[in-house]
């Protein structure tokens, strides 16, 4: 009698375990956006296309940036103008990458959303913010996506006019484009020094908040800043690129870039770099553990039946 009902009894609890892991995965992959609702206080969102796309990789991109309704939007289109103006680049190249912002309340974060991960080849998520962070662009939900594939870079000029425009403030372009060196160092320093995306990520935030601390006064304390953070992380660089880490640092130094003001945002972007190494580091573990875990509990409910 007491092997039928525990049988059942482990029948049950396999079945609510089932209803609550499934339940878990539907409301962490909820979409929360509301696309019909315009927030008055800051307007309508800006998207931004690349002037070469075609006019069916425009409705591509549309479509993958969700915009259901042009009219629930402010349609631009970045030109290599664009790309000379704001961060010096060939105003003679072709401009694929999107961009759409959404402003939001003081406070609420930066948000880096890449909906076409697979054609932004050398740019992650975490290099957007910190550049975004550089150039003065906080508070806001950003999406990028390009029909084809591209490093990432022109996406940045994108971002720049799209804010300018939403918020009708000009940006610094030095600011701009000291943000465009540091994410070309950043992507440069992945590629050369074989480094993870996400480590690179990790020491270049982990900087900014030790000048938001030390307000360092010259460039021999933003090297001491740069070379203890590398060490505290355990990164090795070339002479040559320890050099263009610092050169950088000191120009953000010689601009006034205060990322005092960003102290949060930056305390928040770290924290997600982290839980992405973590995750990166762990997700083998942890689905073995689940694998083992199911394993055993059907081997156990196996032997009851027999």
């Amino acid at each position: 009698m007491f092997k039928h009902t525990s049988k059942w009894i482990v029948i049950a609890l396999l079945f609510l375990l089932t209803m609550t892991i499934s339940t878990s995965a539907l409301a962490s992959n909820g979409d929360n956006n509301n696309e019909d609702s315009i927030n008055e206080k800051f307007g309508l969102p800006v998207v931004v296309y690349g002037s070469a796309l075609t006019p069916a990789q425009k409705e591509e991109v549309r479509k993958l940036l969700g915009v259901k309704d042009p009219k629930m939007v402010k349609e631009l289109t970045v030109s290599g103008e664009d790309l000379e103006r704001y961060i010096k680049g060939n105003k003679h190249s072709n401009m694929y990458s999107s961009a759409k912002i959404t402003l939001k309340d003081s406070g609420s974060g930066l948000y880096i959303n890449q909906v076409t991960p697979e054609n932004i080849t050398e740019v992650s998520d975490e290099m957007y913010a910190n550049a975004l962070l550089t150039a003065g662009i906080q508070d806001a939900v950003v999406d990028v996506a390009s029909p084809v594939k591209v490093s990432g870079h022109s996406a940045l000029v994108g971002i720049y006019k799209a804010y300018d425009e939403g918020e009708g403030t000009e940006l610094n372009t030095e600011h701009t484009e000291v943000a465009n060196e540091e994410l070309s160092l950043a992507s440069k320093l992945a590629q050369q020094e074989g480094l993870d995306k996400d480590k690179i990520s990790e020491l270049l935030t982990e900087i900014k908040k030790e000048i938001a601390a030390q307000n360092p006064a010259t460039k021999e304390d933003i090297e001491k800043i740069i070379n203890e953070q590398l060490k505290t992380l355990e990164i090795k660089l070339s002479p040559e690129d320890r050099q263009l880490l610092v050169d950088l640092f000191e120009k953000m130094r010689s601009l006034n870039i205060n990322f005092d003001n960003v102290k949060s945002q930056l305390e928040d972007l770290s924290k997600d770099i982290q839980n992405r190494i973590e995750e990166a580091v762990g997700d083998k573990g942890f689905l073995q553990a689940i694998g083992d875990f199911f394993k055993n509990l059907i081997d156990g409910i196996k032997s009851l039946f027999s």
